[in-house]
C-alpha cells in the first residue's frame, strides 16, 4: 500500500492544480445537484418484531386512519373560555381551516361529542386532534408549515397555539448551524496553536470543508435511492469535520517535518502521503467499518444511518488522500507564512529542556507498570456506573421552552396532565368481526320497559289518591304525572341513557373490545382510555390508554410492559383477538429495549473487524488486542461518565442542569 499511496501523492504534486480545480468543480457542481434533488430524506421508525410495529402496521393494513396516531394542536385562551364568545368561534374557524388542508385526513375538534374529552376541565386549554395523511418518518418542514399555518384563526383571534407530536417535533428540529461554526472556529484556533502559522492551519480545515460539503451532498444525491434517515447529515458533519481535520493534520504535520528534512515539496508531498496517508487509510477504513457494522443491529433506522455517513466520512478520506497533497504541493515551502508561535520539529531532540508531554511521555516509559495499573483502575471506577444504564429516548419536557413542541408540552400537561404527551395507542386485531352487543342492548330495553310500567302504575295510584281527596279526574292525573315525571331521572341523565342504547348498538360495544378497554382502564398507571374506533368491517380497533405519568418516566416503562405481558393477554384470554401497544411512546421503549439487546453484538462485531484490519495493518496482533482493549474501557469509562452526571444526576447542579424526568421520583 505504501508504493501505491506514494505514486498517488506524487501525481496530486504533479497535477496540484488540476487535482485541486477538480475538487472543487466537483464539489459545487454536487452541492448543486443535491439542491435541485431536495435532498430528500426518510426516517424509517420501523423495530422488526416489536409491538408498536405490530400495531403500525395491522392498522396501517385495516386502519389507515388512525396508522399514525393522532397530532395535537393545542390551544390555550389566555382570556375567558374556549366554548364561549370569539374563543368559541375562533376555534371552529380552525377545525374548518384544518380540515382544507390537505394532508390532513380528518379532525376532531374539541368543541364535538366526539372530542369532548379533549377539552380540560377548566375549559381554557383544549386540542385539536388531526389525523395526518404523512407518518412521522415522512414528514418534512414544508409539509409541517402547512399544515401548522392552518391553524392562523386561531393565533390571529389572539388564542396561544401550538403543536404537539411528531408535526410539533418537525416545527421544532433545532438548528445545528450555530454549532458547526463554533465547531469550525475553534478547531482553526487550536489548528494554529499546533501548528503554529495560519498557512498550516488552513489546509486541514480547507480538506475538512470541502470533504464535508462534498459528502453531504453525496448523502443529498443518494436519497433519492436509497433511505438517508433525517439525523444522517448531522452524524456526517460530526463525524465528517473530525475525521478531515485530525487525518489531514497527520499528513501537514509529515510534510513539515520532510520539508525541514530538506525534501523537495513534491517528494516531501508524495512522501508524506505515503507514510501519513497508510493511518488515514486504515483509521479511516476502521470507521467506516464501524459505521457499516451498525447494519446487524437489525434496526432499519440505525442501520440506514450507519451507511449514509459512512459515506461521507469515505469522501473526507478522499479529500484528505487527494485534495489535501495537492494544496500542499501549491503552498509548497510557504506553508510555514503567518507565523503565529514557533513549534519545535517533530522528532527533534531537546533533551536539556524537554516539554512537558515530553516528560509526561518519558516517565511513563520509565514506569510502564505503574502507568499501565493506575491508567486502568482510573477507567475502571469511572465505568462502573454504566453498569446502571438505562436506555431510552428523552420526551419534550426537555426540549427548550421557545420550541412550539414544549408549549404543547407544558399546555397539555396544565389541562389534561403529564401523561396525555405520550399516549399509548391500543391496535386490536378483531376476529371474528365486532358486532353490537344485542344481550346488552336487549336488557337495557327491558330496563326502560320495566321503569316505564313502573312509571305508569305509579300514576295510576297516585290519581286515584288525588281523586279520593276531591281531585278532579283530569286535573288529578295531570298533577300525578308531573309527579312521577319530577321523581324520574333529569334531562341529562336520561340523555345519558340514551347515548348508552345507541352505544350498544353499535359495533364499538362488542363485549370482549369492552373487557379489554375496562381491564387496560382499570390498570394501575393509567389514567383515561378514550372510546374505541372500528374500520367499518369491525375486523381491527384503535383506541388510546393516556398514563399518569410522563413519557420517558420509568413508571411509563413498567406499564408497557404491564400491559402487553399481564394486562392484555388475561383481558383476551379465550378469544381470538389480539391486541398492540403502539404509538410513539411504546415505539421509543421498544427502540431502547432493541438496541439494548443488539448492542453487544455490535460492539463484538466492531471489535473483531476492526483487529483483523489492523492485524494486516500491523502484521502482529498484539497491538490490535491492545487497541481493543483499551477502547473498549475507554468507552465504557465514557459512558459511565454519561450515565452519573445524565442519568443518576452526580454534580450535574453545579452547572446549573437538572436530573431528567424519566429518573427524578417527582416525575411520577
Amino acid at each position: 500500500m505504501t508504493g501505491a499511496l506514494y505514486r498517488l501523492g506524487g501525481f496530486a504534486a504533479r497535477r496540484a492544480k488540476w487535482v485541486f480545480g477538480g475538487w472543487i468543480v466537483f464539489a459545487v457542481a454536487i452541492v448543486l445537484i443535491a439542491n435541485a434533488s431536495g435532498r430528500p430524506t426518510s426516517d424509517d421508525t420501523t423495530i422488526p418484531g416489536s409491538d408498536s410495529t405490530r400495531a403500525t402496521d395491522l392498522l396501517e393494513q385495516k386502519l389507515p386512519k388512525q396508522a399514525n396516531g393522532s397530532v395535537p394542536i393545542v390551544l390555550e385562551a389566555p382570556s375567558g373560555k374556549l366554548t364561549t364568545g370569539d374563543n368559541r368561534t375562533a376555534v371552529q374557524k380552525t377545525v374548518n381551516s384544518l380540515k382544507r388542508t390537505r394532508y390532513v385526513r380528518s379532525v376532531i375538534s374539541p368543541l364535538s361529542q366526539q372530542g369532548s374529552n379533549q377539552l380540560a376541565d377548566h375549559q381554557t386549554i383544549g386540542f385539536i386532534s388531526l389525523f395526518l395523511t404523512l407518518g412521522s418518518g415522512d414528514i418534512n418542514d414544508e409539509e409541517a408549515d402547512e399544515i401548522f399555518a392552518a391553524a392562523g384563526p386561531a393565533s390571529d383571534a389572539g388564542l396561544d397555539v401550538s403543536a404537539g407530536g411528531y408535526l410539533g417535533d418537525q416545527l421544532s428540529e433545532p438548528s445545528t448551524r450555530l454549532s458547526e461554526i463554533v465547531g469550525i472556529v475553534a478547531a482553526m484556533i487550536v489548528l494554529v496553536f499546533v501548528l503554529g502559522t495560519v498557512a498550516a492551519m488552513s489546509m486541514p480545515i480547507t480538506t475538512a470543508l470541502v470533504g464535508v460539503f462534498s459528502g453531504l451532498a453525496v448523502i443529498g444525491v443518494a436519497g433519492a435511492a436509497i433511505v438517508v434517515p433525517s439525523i444522517a447529515p448531522t452524524l456526517a458533519i460530526m463525524l465528517g469535520l473530525g475525521v478531515g481535520v485530525d487525518y489531514s493534520l497527520f499528513i501537514v504535520t509529515r510534510y513539515r517535518r520532510l520539508l525541514d528534512d530538506g525534501h523537495p515539496t513534491g517528494e516531501a508531498v508524495a512522501r508524506a502521503v505515503a507514510t501519513s496517508g497508510g493511518a488515514v487509510v486504515f483509521a479511516g477504513g476502521t470507521v467506516i467499518l464501524s459505521l457499516l457494522c451498525l447494519y446487524f443491529g437489525d434496526i432499519p433506522q440505525v442501520r440506514d444511518l450507519g451507511y449514509s455517513a459512512a459515506l461521507a466520512v469515505a469522501v473526507v478520506i478522499v479529500a484528505s488522500l487527494t485534495l489535501l497533497p495537492a494544496g500542499l504541493s501549491l503552498l509548497g515551502p510557504r506553508i510555514d507564512a503567518l507565523r503565529v508561535r514557533s513549534v519545535p520539529v517533530e522528532g527533534a531532540a531537546d533533551g536539556d529542556r524537554p516539554g512537558g508531554w515530553t516528560r509526561w511521555a518519558n516517565g511513563v516509559g520509565r514506569h510502564p507498570l505503574i502507568a499501565a495499573m493506575a491508567g486502568t483502575l482510573v477507567l475502571v471506577v469511572l465505568a462502573l456506573p454504566v453498569t446502571q444504564i438505562s436506555l431510552g429516548a428523552q420526551d419534550n419536557g426537555q426540549m427548550p421552552t421557545s420550541t412550539t413542541i414544549r408549549e404543547a408540552y407544558d399546555e397539555l400537561t396544565r389541562g389534561f396532565g403529564v401523561g396525555a404527551n405520550g399516549p399509548l395507542l391500543v391496535a386490536v386485531d378483531v376476529k371474528p368481526p365486532a358486532k353490537p352487543d344485542t344481550k346488552k342492548e336487549n336488557q337495557l330495553q327491558a330496563q326502560q320497559q320495566q321503569q316505564e310500567q313502573e312509571a305508569q302504575q305509579q300514576v295510576q295510584s297516585l290519581t286515584l289518591q288525588l281523586e279520593e281527596e276531591g281531585v278532579p279526574p283530569d286535573e288529578a292525573q295531570q298533577e300525578a304525572t308531573q309527579q312521577v315525571e319530577a321523581q324520574g331521572p333529569s334531562e341529562k341523565q336520561q340523555q345519558q341513557l340514551t347515548q348508552e342504547e345507541d352505544f350498544y348498538k353499535t359495533p364499538e360495544s362488542d363485549p370482549r373490545l369492552v373487557k379489554l378497554q375496562k381491564k387496560i382502564s382499570n390498570t394501575k398507571g393509567v389514567d383515561e382510555v378514550s372510546p374505541a374506533t372500528l374500520n367499518k368491517a369491525g375486523t381491527a380497533a384503535a383506541f388510546s390508554a393516556v398514563p399518569d405519568s410522563s413519557p420517558s418516566a420509568q413508571r411509563t416503562r413498567d406499564l408497557v410492559q404491564t400491559l402487553r405481558d399481564d394486562v392484555i393477554p388475561k383481558a383476551l384470554k379465550g378469544t381470538q383477538m389480539t391486541a398492540y401497544i403502539g404509538g410513539t411512546t411504546a415505539a421509543n421503549i421498544d427502540l431502547a429495549e432493541k438496541i439494548g439487546e443488539e448492542l453487544p453484538l455490535v460492539i463484538l462485531i466492531i471489535v473483531g473487524l476492526s483487529f483483523v484490519l489492523l492485524t494486516i495493518a500491523f502484521r502482529t496482533m498484539v497491538v490490535p488486542a491492545l487497541a481493543a482493549a483499551m477502547n473498549l474501557l475507554a468507552v465504557a469509562a465514557a459512558y459511565g461518565v454519561l450515565v452519573a452526571v445524565f442519568q443518576e444526576g452526580w454534580a450535574s447542579s453545579s452547572w446549573g442542569s437538572t436530573t431528567p424526568c424519566r429518573w427524578s421520583a417527582s416525575c411520577r
